[in-house]
């Protein structure tokens, strides 16, 4: 069995909604895309490098794939995100069984999704990493399927904005297994589950 590892760019207030840029994401009249770029950390951004040279496929919800789909096929400026992603396979979760992807080695996963993930995640191979693809964390989240989560807190608050831990959120317990803090004072923490929350023992 493959684990499901996340990776989400946040806010101090939870905010993921368009990190990288003013157009990615304007969905509620979101107006802060692009709030990453000024806390960009050299130093976590090796801590990435590290991570993707590891073995690895891509699990994405459509809004993501597109984004990624549109940009990394045709840039070479940072290769050490650009090549692996374009080498890997790329399962993306779509509404539409019809949608035909354009990124090389791409595979769509329709129809009961969650049970679909859960077959993927049960087959040996590559761990399946999701990058971005705020609703499908929340489908990931409802039905228990992340085995691991990596943050980076950003030092800024926006007050709105798709939220991490929405309402696919169930009551749970997380083990802290690492954590950085960058220069520019973002935070890298990792997560593993750790069980359920149990009624009655919060404050005994």
């Amino acid at each position: 069995m493959r684990k499901i590892v996340t990776t989400t760019f946040i806010t101090l207030d939870g905010v993921m909604q368009a990190p990288g840029g003013p157009d990615e994401d304007k969905a509620s009249g979101f107006a802060f895309g692009g709030w990453q770029a000024p806390f960009v950390d050299g130093e976590l951004m090796k801590t990435m490098g590290e991570w993707l040279g590891q073995p690895f496929e891509l699990l994405l919800g459509r809004k993501t794939y597109d984004i990624f789909a549109a940009y990394w096929p045709s840039n070479t400026s940072v290769p050490v995100v650009a090549e692996p992603f374009n080498a890997t396979r790329k399962y993306v979760v779509s509404h539409n069984p019809d949608f035909k992807p354009t990124w090389n080695n791409s595979v769509v996963v329709s129809g009961d999704v969650a049970a679909e993930i859960a077959k993927l995640k049960a087959m040996e191979g590559k761990d399946l990493w999701v990058h971005g693809s705020g609703s499908l964390i929340q489908t990931l989240l409802k039905h228990q399927l992340i085995d691991r989560m990596h943050l980076w807190i950003h030092p800024l608050t926006i007050g709105s904005g798709k939220k991490l831990f929405e309402q696919g959120t169930q009551p749970a317990t997380w083990k802290l297994v690492e954590a950085k803090i960058g220069t520019s004072g973002i935070i890298l923490a990792t997560y593993e589950p750790a069980g359920p929350l149990e009624t009655g023992t919060v404050g005994t």
